[in-house]
């Protein structure tokens, strides 16, 4: 894998003396990690497929790759909502059962078609949910395409609204969204708050003939009450990634077997993400996109730096201090984050004596609450 340079070496190494993992859909959850295992990359947004809890408890840092498929999911919603709004799907399939010549099924066409005759979405209303790396990219490539498009999303991060198009109007309750949508798109992760976003409670409040889309999470519809508000005509059209027989066969609902990032670009994107955030913690300790511990990212300048895995617990930092001061070492420069029950720290020394170095690194292992110890050196 080229992504990794050449002081990394891939499927070379028995996998339980491999520091590195990367990995897509493979299942982790009875996995027994062996101690040689520093970090896990997941080439794609979720992370079901790992054990996060006892990664953390192993001093294991899980890397994800959030937005490296985001264009890919951008592009199949859009595609959708267009798809919905033209009829494919019952028009495709009365145009397939027409039987006879070409020119007998060209007459059935001019008499028939008028049945699907769809709408445009220049000009209509698109409510986006979540405004996160794909929620942020459909409301910019909606508005051009000439939909007026409304956002919500009260936890939107500062760097995401700086790319967000200023035509895009960011509304403060979530009804509004559902009461003034012609196109409804959601992308959140699955929380307590987006459980059954899509229910009786929200359909209530919609337009009739409104377009529904789910390509975030399957838990987020409730499939009954969907089936409902489809049979009344409120929602005119339902396109999900997520299976169930309780969509098969009915014309207002367009089922995708789980594409939404499944594109050979979206792979590979994911995967350089991965594979970056490896090679980054395994050379300079700095954390990002990490699902288990906080971003920590601190410029190497001293001669040799030790990361820390530890509890989140009182005192930690002054433990850490009062035993550099013990060896008589200066700290050039020390940053330490927690997140949950655990904290990272990076520890940059002015000190070039080995020995001096290892002791120290042998007192944080014998710590009760310092989970993983590594040491970097800067390369000259």
């Amino acid at each position: 894998m080229e992504e990794l340079g050449k002081n990394f070496v891939v499927d070379r190494v028995p996998e339980n003396e491999a520091q590195a993992f990367i990995c897509r859909a493979q299942n982790f959850h009875d996995y027994k990690f062996s101690d040689h295992l520093l970090t896990i990359g997941r080439a794609g947004a979720g992370f079901n497929n790992i054990p996060v809890k006892q990664c953390s408890e192993q001093g294991i840092v899980v890397f994800n790759a959030p937005g490296g498929n985001a264009n890919a999911v951008k592009e199949l919603v859009l595609a959708m909502m267009i798809f919905g709004s033209r009829n494919l799907k019952p028009a495709n399939k009365w145009l397939s059962d027409q039987v006879g010549t070409d020119q007998s099924i060209d007459l059935a066409v001019e008499k028939g078609k008028k049945a699907f005759s769809g709408k445009e979405i220049s000009g209509k209303t698109v409510g986006i949910i979540g405004l996160g790396n794909i929620g942020s990219r459909v409301a910019n490539d909606a508005e051009k395409l000439g939909m007026k498009v409304i956002g919500y999303d009260p936890y939107i991060a500062v760097e995401r609204a700086w790319e967000i198009s200023s035509h895009v109007h960011r509304v403060t309750h979530l009804s509004e969204i559902f009461e003034q949508s012609d196109y409804i798109t959601i992308h959140t992760p699955l929380t307590d708050e987006t459980h059954h976003i899509y229910s009786a409670e929200n359909f209530e409040k919609m337009k009739k003939g409104t377009v529904l889309l789910n390509f975030a999470r399957d838990e987020i519809t409730n499939k009954a009450d969907l089936l409902e508000y489809i049979e009344n005509g409120t929602i005119k059209y339902f396109a999900t990634d997520f299976g169930s027989e309780l969509f098969y066969h009915n014309d207002a609902i367009f089922v995708s077997p789980h594409l939404g990032g499944s594109t050979a670009e979206a792979s590979l994107n994911c995967t350089k993400m991965a594979a970056n955030s490896i090679q980054r913690y395994l050379t300079t300790g700095e954390i990002i996109n990490s699902v288990n511990f906080p971003r920590v990212v601190q410029e190497l300048n001293s001669p040799y730096r030790i990361t820390l895995i530890n509890k989140n617990v009182p005192n930690v930092v002054a433990h850490i201090a009062s035993r550099v001061s013990e060896e008589g070492i200066n700290i050039a420069n020390i940053v330490n984050r927690g997140q949950g029950d655990y904290a990272y720290t990076l520890l940059d020394l002015d000190e070039t004596n080995e020995t001096k170095i290892q002791e120290l690194m042998s007192n944080f292992k014998a710590s009760d609450n310092i989970i993983r110890v590594r040491l970097i050196k800067k390369e000259i």
